[in-house]
């Protein structure tokens, strides 16, 4: 780091702020997750079951395709989310490391990976367009937060998490093309 660099702080709460293998979070994660919940429920729940301003792929895209669709994206959702969360809470590192198993072999933010899906599952349940329209802002709001604890990883676990960068995708697994590495010529 230069002198110039700004040192950034993780933010960690209540029963986990004395550990010393998690980096922490951004500050406005927490309230940012719950005030996007809740502005997209009332807006999927509006748009879906009363004014259904913008539900109309679903009289085109049959029930059969929605319904099994929509719920593996939420199960595929759950799996990523609950998984990442008692790897990384429920698991105390004597020497701190970066979490690099698990769901973390997959994408390196499977929690927040977790989340988009609960979103976008649940857009395709109703095919509201103003539901994914709101998916969307959340995906750049995870987007902005996983940045900033990316810096704060790379800050505390150095190389090895870079080494870890370059192995794993940010978020889509498998799809390595979304994932920035250096070419070799």
């Amino acid at each position: 780091m230069n002198d110039n660099e700004e040192k950034i702080q993780g933010f960690t709460r209540g029963k986990h702020k004395g550990r010393k293998d998690l980096a922490g979070e951004h500050k406005i994660t927490d309230i940012g997750q719950v005030i996007l919940l809740v502005i997209f429920m009332v807006v999927w729940v509006i748009d879906s079951f009363f004014l259904k301003f913008s539900t109309f792929l679903s009289d085109y895209i049959p029930i059969y395709v929605t319904i099994p669709l929509g719920f593996t994206i939420l199960i595929i959702s759950g799996v990523f989310a609950f998984t990442g969360l008692r790897k990384v809470f429920k698991e105390v590192r004597e020497k701190p490391q970066a979490v690099t198993s698990g769901t973390f072999a997959y994408c390196r933010h499977p929690i927040y990976f977790g989340s988009i899906l609960l979103f976008v599952g649940l857009s395709i349940l109703s095919w509201s367009l103003t539901a994914f329209g709101i998916s969307v802002i959340v995906i750049i709001f995870y987007e902005y937060v996983a940045t900033y604890e990316e810096k704060l990883l790379v800050e505390q676990f150095g190389q090895e998490y870079r080494d870890y960068q370059k192995k794993v995708p940010k978020w889509i697994p498998g799809l390595k093309f979304f994932q920035k590495t250096k070419r070799k010529n």
